[in-house]
């Protein structure tokens, strides 16, 4: 069961500034998390499944490597929008077609082994949806609001706009970006995080970066503060009896929310994404006792 725990060094992060936002890098993002699943795997109770996912992220390596141009980020014109909306905006920016393209290569690309036969139809019935349709569910998972008959596709969708998100935000000005006045929020495309990574490596030990869910881009969040509501009254630690300490979920008692994080004090590997999908029962167990989830993960569809 899920119990209070104390926080862990400093709440407030190190004595040096931290670096506010850090851009994602794309030759190593999806390895990476393909390795530590790949890693977690062994012996875990979900093993073909974080086999499964670690191919996706291998697809998804493939694909980040030999996608073309991207062109420049579209913007809204209107001064006043530009100053609180980020640069690639997921809610309003125009996606370029090689976004599907990069679909295509990804479906073609996945090993998915021994799943079912399932799996095969949604990969096909993807392929076949066609321009239209494609760009329809793409719309729907920016939104999160994934009708039930597509959640399946649209494991797929999100796992190539996470590669196209992550080329854009790559190419952006870091000295450029901000951050913004809902700070759970990336700077760099607007999306919620799938979780916070408290720093023990760097220069800065005991910062806490939340890490974007679609374009993987880090930025800085104090900790001792809830990432969904901002307040910190009533936030607490929660942890399974008898893990590492490497997993926790941060609860607020003022919005009833949680969010997962991850220690690199009990845990020098851990990957946002990967540890995101390998700790299910913590957000089973949060779920028992009553919190919801900050926000959904494109990979998971669960709130």
């Amino acid at each position: 069961m899920l119990f209070n725990g104390k926080w862990t060094g400093n709440p407030h992060g190190g004595v040096k500034a931290p670096q506010a936002v850090i851009l994602p890098d794309p030759a190593t993002r999806f390895s990476r998390t393909a390795t530590r699943l790949a890693a977690l795997a062994a012996g875990h109770p979900m093993a073909e499944w974080l086999d499964f996912m670690a191919s996706l992220a291998r697809a998804q390596h493939a694909v980040a490597g030999v996608m073309g141009p991207l062109g420049s980020p579209s913007r809204p014109e209107a001064e006043d929008v530009i100053e609180v909306t980020p640069p690639i905006a997921a809610s309003v920016h125009r996606r370029a077609p090689i976004w599907r393209e990069g679909l295509a290569l990804l479906l073609d690309g996945i090993d998915i082994g021994p799943a079912p036969a399932l799996a095969r139809l949604v990969i096909e019935s993807l392929r076949d949806s066609g321009a239209d349709g494609q760009e329809a569910l793409a719309d729907s998972v920016l939104r999160g609001s994934v009708d039930a008959a597509d959640v399946g596709a649209s494991v797929f969708t999100a796992a190539a706009l996470q590669v196209y998100f992550t080329r854009l935000a790559e190419s952006l000005p870091v000295s450029s970006l901000r951050l913004l006045p809902r700070r759970g929020l990336c700077p760099s495309c607007g999306s919620t995080p799938v979780c916070g990574v408290v720093n023990e490596s760097g220069e800065v030990r005991g910062a806490r970066y939340l890490h974007c869910s679609l374009c993987a881009t880090a930025w800085n969040h104090v900790r001792a503060v809830c990432i969904t509501c901002s307040q910190s009254r009533s936030l607490a630690l929660g942890a399974i009896k008898g893990d590492s300490g490497a997993a926790r979920v941060e609860i607020c008692g003022d919005c009833g929310t949680y969010a997962k994080m991850f220690y690199q004090s009990g845990d020098l590997d851990v990957d946002p994404v990967a540890d995101d999908l390998a700790t299910l029962s913590l957000d089973v167990l949060a779920g028992e006792e009553g919190w919801s989830r900050h926000a959904s993960n494109p990979l998971l569809r669960i709130r």
